[in-house]
């Protein structure tokens, strides 16, 4: 008998045809009624598919009573109850190593893009102005712009070797310096933003990192500051955020994450200082294709009985 998997989220296509060829598998995104499906299925559900940002929260993993594993494709697991899942026995899982140089490499697009206002022109060459005579406004330089990293994990080494290229000085804080790397350590993130010209969070999200970079850090940043998010929005003030953007207090903003995804600030949509992006960093075929290979080899192991191959819980 096959066991019987719940999907949160859409994978891609090959990844979720493996899954049907290999599990049962129930769809809770694409159902008319979740709860209904659920109350159906959830007695039988031994696996579940998710991702960093839906995770899966105490309430699911409740209705699911035979469950053992919950898959993320995805390195984030601030959306899973961990507590809860270790308390029940159910493995938890993450695709790790894959996603960091496509999120380093959005990183440094959205530098480029928010201080040479590439996005910004593209609307303006797009709207007929350039070729009516209008001059669009200067933008900023790249190369030698002081840049501080949030967080110096594999993501963020990953953008400090980027950044290298550009001849960047390069500044850093994390819950502990990091031996041996040429980058100097700042011992907290007011302190790197007022040293820095560009920020970007690169810093897991949860508990310990939610409002890390609050209003004062922003305001640190200044007018001529620069705010790069490609870690969780959680981690930043968003409310503080606009208002300084607003207000000309901080020069700009690079965004792939938010605080209540999908829904973006209506205030930032009309910014032409501000780059925004739904959340894809990683959302290259050759990495969401081995992420789910991951996936697929983490449920493999647990239905195997066999050591899991990147286990968080």
């Amino acid at each position: 008998m096959t066991a019987e998997i719940l999907m949160i989220q859409p994978l891609p296509e090959p990844t979720e045809a493996e899954l049907d060829a290999t599990y049962t598998v129930h769809r809770l995104y694409a159902a008319a009624d979740a709860q209904a499906l659920l109350r159906e299925v959830g007695p039988r559900i031994r696996g579940v598919v998710t991702g960093g940002v839906k995770g899966a929260s105490r309430a699911l993993m409740e209705a699911l009573p035979k469950l053992e594993i919950v898959a993320v494709s995805g390195i984030g697991t601030d959306a899973v109850d961990l507590s809860y899942a270790r308390e029940r026995g159910i493995r938890v899982t993450t695709t790790p190593g894959v996603l960091t140089e496509d999120v380093a490499d959005m990183a440094m697009a959205l530098v480029l893009a928010t201080l040479r206002q590439t996005v910004a022109n593209d609307r303006f060459v797009r709207s007929g102005q350039w070729s009516g005579g209008v001059a669009p406004p200067m933008s900023r330089k790249v190369s030698g712009t002081r840049l501080g990293i949030l967080g110096l994990g594999q993501i963020g080494r990953a953008v400090a070797r980027r950044a290298e290229g550009f001849g960047m000085p390069i500044s850093y804080n994390n819950r502990n310096p990091v031996p041996d790397v040429p980058y100097r350590f700042v011992a907290d993130a007011l302190t790197l933003a007022r040293d820095c010209d560009v920020l970007v969070v690169a810093v897991s999200g949860g508990a310990a990192t939610r409002g890390l970079v609050s209003e004062a850090v922003i305001e640190a940043l200044g007018p001529d500051g620069v705010l790069v998010n490609v870690a969780r929005g959680s981690v930043v003030d968003e409310d503080a955020l606009v208002r300084a953007l607003q207000d000309g207090r901080l020069g700009g903003a690079g965004l792939d994450v938010f605080a209540d995804e999908p829904r973006v600030p209506e205030a930032l949509l009309g910014m032409d200082q501000v780059v925004l992006q739904p959340h894809r960093a990683s959302a290259t075929v050759e990495t969401r294709l081995e992420m789910g290979r991951i996936v697929l080899r983490n449920l493999a192991a647990q239905f195997a009985g066999e050591p899991l191959p990147s286990a968080v819980v």
